[in-house]
């Protein structure tokens, strides 16, 4: 399961950019430091509606899951009420065939889910900018040997692997189901990032870095990776929001962690024990409700930094 990926800004060969055409951040301005338009581009995103749904609604879910816990009077697996009672004052989401709280269930579901996402998304733009940068700074033997190695984890079927691994391994946790999602999540950012530098490496101000002595670990972070922190920015958003998706379809599968619960085991719990036959709609909708609002704003608000960072498409 994929994230819509951002395709390559402008100054790139059509043949360099990802397969999956998505939103188009733009492209990097040669020499332009971070911070030069900062108050500017703040400025527009203030003013750009997608941006501040889904940054309202983003921010809302992980507030909710970070000092929820606090106000519950029930942990996720007490038995705290009378079974399958519908929501009420006591229970703002009802309770599941057990009298657990589902409400409770689902705030510890959303830290669950927003930890998966940022660990799988952050290992996935780890390891695809890492290569992304190298191969194409780089060129020559280096490149081929690293597109080489991206289109051979790119045709292997991911969700089909973390499949087998999470039922045959036996590790079951948050990190590690992360971990797994974001070593299968990165051949298309290698792609992506790696279009963009080609682009950049040929501009004037990078021979002065290479005339000036520079090393190559130091022109790539002070001088390739600045002209591209809007682009590297919304390819982390969509890896945050894909990561959320494929953990989803895992738990639901009942292929998740055993020891913490999230928003697709919920969902996995609700199947199991006749949810929708019994009528009990509170236990199923919250979290595929939830996963539905999180991962779509994620999007939308991918979409609003795209107007935002590429000066073509700002509403003026």
């Amino acid at each position: 399961m994929t994230a819509t990926q951002p395709t390559a800004g402008p100054g790139v060969e059509a043949s360099e950019q990802p397969g999956v055409a998505g939103a188009t951040p733009g492209g990097p301005v040669a020499g332009r430091k971070p911070g030069g338009d900062a108050r500017e581009t703040l400025y527009f995103a203030l003013r750009n509606p997608k941006v501040i749904i889904g940054l309202v609604v983003v921010l809302g879910f992980l507030l909710l899951g970070l000092i929820g816990p606090a106000f519950l009077r029930y942990a996720p697996m007490d038995y705290a009420g009378p079974p399958m009672a519908p929501p009420s004052a006591d229970f703002p989401f009802g309770t599941t065939t057990f009298g657990q709280d589902v409400f409770a269930q689902f705030v510890a579901g959303l830290r669950s889910t927003f930890l998966v996402g940022l660990l799988g998304g952050g290992v996935a733009a780890v390891i695809g900018m890492t290569i992304g940068f190298v191969a194409g700074y780089r060129g020559g033997l280096i490149d081929e040997l690293l597109n080489m190695l991206t289109n051979v984890v790119l045709v292997i079927p991911g969700f089909v692997v973390l499949i087998i691994i999470n039922a045959y391994l036996g590790v079951r946790s948050v990190p590690m189901q992360a971990l797994y999602i974001g070593i299968f999540s990165w051949p298309w950012v290698a792609r992506a990032v790696r279009a963009q530098t080609l682009s950049l490496r040929t501009r004037d101000f990078i021979d002065l870095a290479k005339l000036s002595g520079v090393g190559v670990g130091t022109i790539l972070r002070r001088e390739v990776a600045p002209n591209m922190y809007s682009y590297l920015f919304m390819t982390f958003v969509l890896l945050f929001g894909g990561s959320i998706l494929t953990a989803a379809s895992l738990d639901f599968i009942g292929l998740g962690p055993t020891n913490a619960m999230s928003l697709g085991l919920m969902m996995n719990q609700a199947v199991q024990w006749s949810a929708l036959h019994l009528g009990l709609w509170w236990w199923f909708v919250p979290p595929g409700l939830g996963i539905t609002l999180i991962v779509g704003s994620l999007y939308i608000m991918n979409v609003g930094l795209d107007e935002v960072f590429n000066p073509k498409l700002r509403e003026m």
